[in-house]
């Protein structure tokens, strides 16, 4: 199963909490160590190793321990940086450039409101449906000043900007949940009232909400006008009957 950006920055988050209570825990127990281990007892020999007012510390042995933990500190910051670059690769790029499955939707903030359509031509306004387990590729722009679509759920953050697209990606693994969307730039007076939804949904479900709302020349729509039309024919149909009949009285009489 394919991670989620939340996967991502939690991974990250729970990575860094441990790393620092470890180093925060070894740094705190060491000075608790000497500071009881050259603690005043009132007593001193000459051949105790004290260290004096105003002494640099030579880190013991020839500075061996310093050396040491300089060492250890370069290697754990370096791996966790390039670890946690690698990471951010994944959350910039996405699972790949699409992939096949994905889904393409283009945002427009715009009013003080978010405008979805879809790659069959389907719209909607302030709710987003997304299918569960699927990547989503979004396109984001704004028809008036400068927006920033959000979804703090599933940290996703695109600048929605007049004349710019800003493409990003994100995945919900729950269906039947919602996540609210936000606009994260200031943009008017109706700033805080910018609101919407990502509604989250089984695949078949989805998948037939798209197609009913795809439009009428995309083959979308309501099929009930098929059967207006069938009835529309009948009627046809029982005038030309009738005139026929009217006309085989009329040659009759």
């Amino acid at each position: 199963m394919q991670a989620t950006r939340v996967d991502v920055f939690d991974e990250i988050f729970l990575v860094f909490l441990g790393l620092g209570t470890l180093v925060g825990v070894v740094v705190i127990g060491y000075v608790l160590y000497n500071a009881y281990k050259y603690r005043d007892s009132g007593a001193h020999s000459d051949d105790e190793d004290v260290p004096t007012l105003g002494e640099l510390p030579t880190g013991g042995k020839g500075g061996k321990k310093l050396f040491v933990s300089f060492g250890l500190s370069a290697i754990i910051v370096i791996s966790l940086v390039i670890w946690t670059y690698g990471m951010l690769l994944y959350v910039e790029e996405g699972p790949s450039e699409p992939p096949e499955d994905a889904i393409e939707i283009n945002v427009t903030g715009e009013g003080f409101a978010w405008y979805f359509e879809y790659e069959n031509g389907a719209q909607s306004v302030s709710t987003m449906n997304v299918p569960a387990n699927t990547p989503v590729w979004i396109t984001a722009t704004g028809g008036d000043v400068w927006h920033t679509f959000g979804i703090p759920d599933l940290r996703v953050k695109a600048d929605a900007i007049p004349g710019e697209y800003d493409q990003t990606w994100f995945m919900a693994d729950d269906p039947e949940t919602t996540h609210e969307v936000r606009c994260f730039e200031l943009c008017g007076n109706g700033h805080s009232l910018m609101t919407g939804s990502v509604n989250v949904m089984e695949q078949e479900e989805f998948d037939q909400w798209l197609a009913e709302n795809a439009p009428e020349e995309n083959g979308g729509g309501n099929e009930s006008s098929g059967g207006n039309e069938s009835s529309g024919g009948g009627s046809e149909n029982g005038n030309e009957t009738t005139d026929d009949n009217s006309t085989a009285d009329g040659g009759e009489n």
